[in-house]
């Protein structure tokens, strides 16, 4: 029999627990890859997700259950002192750099890299996410190499700066989103392998770079975990589901309480609103001073709360790839209304397994409507759950993946072993 290939997995984040878009993603992905390879996973880990040494001992435990090994997660200095995030921004202004570059600068981690390389000897390197990682590119051997784009970050750099209101923040916006822009260019024909969430997404790299590799694999949803609940749905219950440290949600639920919500309300008085995911106290006030509307903030699990919802809401005017937040309320058989942005990337038909409507009028009208008209609601959570069935769950994913990862190693006849990564885990927002 071959051996198994090893991959060195590097990391923006230490993907467990699973809360967020990016950790439920890369958790994924790393279980699915390890059904045909050796995974060596180095890690940065974020101060919001494991604030103590016991959280990150138990994640790399968790995590090594299925892994082969998880070197010392390392902290992002940045995270810890304001001050350095300022001196970051500066070093990337003078040297004209995206300012990640020295956002992720670490000791540390470049000496577990090189003894990583050394002791290892990895056959192929995995670089979950360019514009956080892009700084040890040069460093690694002329190994395949696959890189992941969790979004198209320049074209997402162009989205934040049109809806920054600030003038000098948004030029600084557009600054960087032109400088990663041409790291976009410069590294994606270089990588073996660019995976993207989307066929939009790849038809926006392939723009940056016509001769990149690129392979579509979009996030996906576990079906078992994540399935219709026979629970008592709550009359006029909307439901966002979401952490509001990402700006992209920040700014589109200020976009629904504003120019949304009042109108829903106005035809609805009963509504209520329940906003789901890590939550600052002050954005918890904010929101709770609109009518109906309760921060629950983080829970250990949102399928309950899904189960309530009447209505799921994605009103984002900011973002890229693929929305773990729609796939979560699909596979939970729930009617959604969303923005086109908001549900852009994903297999979306109008009317059939979501409204679509961009306009503030509209969307109200829209959240109106499936609140209060059982067949359109019905039909909606029908086509939700049927759309994930065919085309979102990690199986399908994975085995994209894992043919196109052997396929950059010249070995695309091996079979994948069973998958025996240990109990579920429940996946949360």
């Amino acid at each position: 029999m071959t051996p198994r290939a090893t991959i060195l997995f590097l990391s923006q984040c230490l993907p467990y627990p699973p809360h967020t878009g990016v950790t439920n993603r890369t958790f994924n992905v790393l279980k699915q890859l390890a059904r045909d390879f050796d995974i060596v996973l180095l890690p940065y880990f974020r101060s919001n997700h494991q604030p103590t040494p016991e959280a990150r001992r138990a994640a790399c435990r968790r995590l090594e259950q299925f892994v082969a090994r998880v070197c010392t997660p390392v902290a992002i200095p940045a995270e810890r002192s304001r001050l350095r995030r300022v001196w970051d921004h500066v070093r990337g202004l003078c040297a004209g750099r995206a300012y990640t570059y020295f956002e992720y600068e670490s000791a540390l981690f470049r000496d577990q890299l090189r003894l990583a390389l050394a002791q290892e000897k990895p056959d192929l390197v995995h670089i979950d996410n360019l514009v956080d990682l892009h700084r040890w590119v040069p460093a690694l051997p002329p190994l395949p190499q696959a890189c992941t784009h969790h979004n198209v970050e320049s074209e997402l750099l162009r989205t934040r700066a049109a809806r920054t209101r600030w003038p000098i923040l948004a030029r600084y916006v557009r600054r960087q989103a032109r400088l990663v822009e041409q790291l976009e260019r410069d590294c994606c024909p270089r990588f073996g392998l660019n995976v993207v969430m989307s066929s939009l997404d790849g038809d926006r790299l392939k723009t940056l770079a016509p001769s990149a590799r690129i392979v579509v694999a979009p996030n996906g949803v576990d079906l078992d975990y994540f399935r219709p609940q026979n629970a008592e749905v709550v009359p006029g219950r909307v439901v966002f589901l979401g952490p509001m440290y990402m700006f992209p949600n920040r700014e589109g639920m200020a976009y629904f309480l504003e120019e949304i919500w009042p109108m829903v309300r106005m035809t609805q008085p009963s509504a209520s609103l329940r906003i789901i995911g890590p939550c600052s106290e002050s954005h918890r006030v904010r929101y709770e001073r609109e009518p109906g509307v309760e921060c629950l903030g983080y829970v250990q699990d949102i399928r309950p709360h899904l189960a309530q919802a009447s209505c799921c809401v994605v009103p984002l005017r900011i973002g890229g790839g693929t929305r773990l937040k729609m796939l979560d309320s699909w596979a939970m058989g729930k009617a959604v209304v969303s923005t086109s942005l908001g549900c852009e990337g994903l297999k979306t038909v109008d009317g059939d397994n979501l409204l679509i409507r961009d306009d503030p009028e509209d969307f109200a009208a829209a959240v109106v409507a499936v609140l209060t008209e059982q067949g359109l609601r019905a039909k909606l959570q029908a086509g939700a759950r049927r759309t994930v069935e065919e085309s979102y769950g990690w199986e399908q994913v994975g085995h994209t993946l894992r043919h196109a990862y052997r396929e950059l190693l010249g070995r695309s006849g091996e079979p994948s072993r069973p998958d025996s990564e240990g109990p579920r885990v429940a996946v949360r927002v």
